[in-house]
């Protein structure tokens, strides 16, 4: 359990975490809400009895997205780059943590919401849900580059100027979600894909996440150069030896790199 004020986490002896976001009614984002997923995310970056984490929201809602009434005050100097900065690195947070992180969206997620559960790894959806970007409707801007991301040209702009709602079976559909479940199922189901995960080598998932990251942005060439150099370095370590050989002996690998 956790003492978190926006937030519950728990961690099961399969090292699995499991944070949700609990500042009703809807999980609007605000200072608060940012700095303690900041703590949590740098936390579970660290932590060796966890090897993946899910991430939903309780009720019915993922997240309403940034709570409009925790604004910078514009006649403040510097206000606005440092609400900007620590948006930003909430966000940063989650996808620069080493341990893969499972978005369970089980509800709406608008705007910042949304973002967040694209700052995840892997997303999965409960039926109900639906995504949508809202700034526009607010006289706003800020998430193009995330659902960019995942999303045509063309879609993009239709989602973003027209504030459209996409639903979890549209979002299957065009291949932003990698499935939907009933939501009283969702988290169960986010929960053995992190099973699975963190029984595989701690040291190979670590390198990987960070590869993906890392690459995103490479040419062909340069990123499959880099990941080349990963495997190198990962070849030596104890942990691989011993996933190969459980793999040849067909027996469950021991794993000591935590």
């Amino acid at each position: 359990m956790s003492d978190y004020e926006c937030f519950r986490v728990e961690v099961t002896p399969d090292r699995v975490a499991t944070v949700t976001m609990t500042r009703a009614p809807v999980n609007a984002q605000n200072g608060q809400f940012r700095e303690e997923l900041m703590a949590i995310f740098d936390s579970m970056h660290d932590r060796t009895d966890v090897g993946a984490v899910v991430l939903t929201g309780e009720g019915r809602t993922f997240s309403a997205g940034a709570d409009l009434t925790d604004r910078p005050d514009v006649s403040k100097p510097g206000a606005f780059p440092r609400h900007n900065r620590w948006v930003r690195e909430a966000f940063y947070a989650v996808t620069d943590c080493d341990k893969p992180v499972i978005a369970a969206i089980n509800g709406p997620a608008i705007g910042a919401g949304f973002a967040l559960a694209l700052s995840c790894d892997i997303m999965l959806a409960a039926e109900e849900a639906w995504v949508s970007m809202t700034e526009v409707d607010v006289g706003l801007a800020g998430g193009v580059r995330h659902i960019m991301q995942v999303f045509s040209r063309s879609d993009a702009r239709l989602m973003f100027f027209t504030a459209k709602r996409v639903t979890a079976a549209e979002l299957y559909r065009m291949c932003v979600v990698s499935a939907v479940h009933p939501r009283d199922k969702l988290v169960s189901e986010a929960q053995a894909i992190a099973r699975d995960i963190a029984a595989k080598s701690p040291g190979s998932i670590r390198t990987n996440k960070r590869s993906f990251n890392l690459v995103e942005e490479m040419s062909l060439r340069d990123g499959y150069r880099y990941e080349q150099s990963q495997t190198v370095e990962l070849s030596k370590t104890e942990d691989s030896q011993e996933a190969r050989a459980a793999f040849r002996e067909k027996r469950k690998p021991v794993f000591k790199g935590r």
